[in-house]
């Protein structure tokens, strides 16, 4: 039995292959780079890998090429040049850009990115790695050679089906052929100048493992230095993924050579948990996408997979890490969802706008005293700005420790009487009214401070006026609370 992680029994597997660091021993090592405070083996070198530390994790983002595959996600040139520099900043090692051989204008979008970005080396040393995506085709080679050799290290993403229901249906080709094809293609990849190539098995899930081991073993020898192993469909369950990855590894001659990627979807909402397991499984590569936008049911998360290395890569991942710059995630997600129209889940994890707000008021009375009660992330690590201070979101749940806090921020500072007098009012028209608006707070309070004095008819008139002005200024109150004044 092979644990999957170092020092860790999450899954086991009946496998020859020990997945220890020790086992990964034709790494030549060489001098990291340091980039946001660790060191970065971002370099990879020819027919041979060289990395620092093969604890290291490298973030490819595809959020300009996949991602922009989602229906209705399509953005402007201008928008992908703008996301690209924002990933640079994020710190993210490889930026698939596009597909050079679609169309003209992504050809010179390409090339413009590989000019400079792919040239603009930070103070650290840190410059990310140009890619764009080609069929096995030297049409497709060749429009990618032409866009990206003007990047200081472009890497070319190559890729075939290999499944019996694609080969058949879609390439209309036979193993034998397909095999063929591949191994030519890297080949001539190579022969251009490209000596990053990336190889991904199409739809590598639903494909006979033997095949599979054959064929990577033919791209390994013919020059390919990374191999990209796709769910391409979301069919997996993590157990059958990090069976996969780990028969890879076990069966696959000259797999130890390269780097071992993984590409999935979410269409059973498992991306996050397959690419996790891939990564304990010994892959050091991983394909991920802003806000997970991508195809149908989208891709693996950057904001999920590199906040689950950050917080658990230590005690649980037996040390691994990557090269991002967490405090700007949210504000790449901002943008990325600005521009691709794409609006976000309110609870999307990390990213979402609940995603650090507190309406319960067990929680909400918890996080008061202490943050680390309800939030296992701190805001702060992914650059969340909070609307308030504690974050804190009044409703129908909420509490009197939270109506007593945000009392507190509107500048008022209630007795306890005064305050549980109140506390029963706001909870009377939480139940009615969903969003408790600032503006609504301050009716509670003029209700409670100037009825007493004035009467009750008075004060009913001088509401009703107040709520006509309150509706003229278009107001959020609530119209149904001067419904009840009549």
């Amino acid at each position: 039995m092979t644990s999957l992680c170092a020092n860790s029994t999450i899954y086991s597997f009946n496998s020859n292959i020990s997945l220890h660091s020790k086992n990964i021993s034709v790494f030549n090592f060489m001098p990291p780079i340091k980039r946001n405070n660790v060191y970065s083996p971002y370099t990879i070198r020819c027919s041979n890998i060289q990395l620092s530390d093969p604890n290291y994790v490298t973030i490819f983002d595809t959020t300009l090429r996949d991602g922009e595959q989602a229906p209705g996600a399509s953005m402007t040139a201008k928008q992908k040049m703008d996301i690209a520099c924002q990933l640079a900043k994020l710190g993210v090692d490889v930026i698939e850009v596009g597909f050079p051989a679609a169309s003209q204008a992504e050809f010179d979008l390409v090339k413009l990115v590989a000019q400079k970005i792919g040239n603009n080396m930070d103070e650290e040393g840190y410059v990310p790695m140009i890619c764009g995506l080609a069929r096995s085709t030297k049409e497709d080679i060749d429009r990618a050679w032409e866009s990206l050799k003007y990047a200081k290290t472009p890497m070319i993403h190559m890729f075939i089906a290999t499944s019996d229901i694609h080969m058949k249906y879609k390439l209309n080709m036979s193993r034998e052929q397909v095999v063929k094809r591949a191994r030519s293609m890297v080949a001539y990849a190579r022969s251009l100048g490209f000596e990053h190539v990336r190889f991904s098995l199409e739809d590598a899930t639903r494909s006979d493992k033997e095949f599979v081991y054959h064929i990577i073993g033919e791209v390994i020898k013919a020059g390919a230095t990374c191999i990209c192993v796709a769910d391409t469909v979301g069919c997996n369950l993590p157990n059958e993924f990090a069976q996969l990855i780990v028969d890879i590894k076990a069966n696959t001659l000259g797999i130890q050579n390269v780097i071992l990627a993984v590409h999935c979807h979410n269409d059973i909402g498992l991306a996050t948990a397959n690419t996790l397991v891939g990564i304990c499984a010994g892959v050091r590569q991983v394909d991920v996408t802003i806000n997970g936008i991508g195809e149908r049911a989208v891709n693996a998360s950057l904001e999920e997979i590199v906040m689950a290395i950050k917080c658990r890569g230590k005690e649980v991942l037996s040390g691994l890490y990557t090269g991002i710059n967490t405090k700007h995630i949210f504000t790449t997600s901002n943008m990325v969802e600005e521009y691709n129209g794409l609006k976000l889940q309110p609870h999307k994890v990390i990213v979402g706008v609940n995603a650090f707000t507190h309406e319960s008021g067990i929680h909400q009375d918890g996080i008061l005293k202490n943050r680390g009660t309800y939030e296992f992330i701190p805001a702060e690590d992914v650059g969340f700005i909070r609307a308030t201070e504690h974050g804190i979101k009044l409703g129908k749940l909420s509490g009197r420790h939270a109506l007593k806090i945000k009392m507190l921020e509107l500048g008022y500072n209630f007795e306890e009487k005064q305050l549980g007098d109140l506390f029963w009012r706001f909870k009377s028209l939480a139940e009615r009214k969903k969003n408790i608006t600032n503006d609504d707070l301050r009716a509670l309070i003029l209700d409670e401070t100037i009825q007493p004095q004035i009467g009750l008819t008075t004060w009913r008139y001088a509401c009703k006026y107040y709520y006509f002005l309150s509706f003229l200024n278009f107001s959020p109150i609530d119209g149904r609370a001067y419904l009840m004044l009549q």
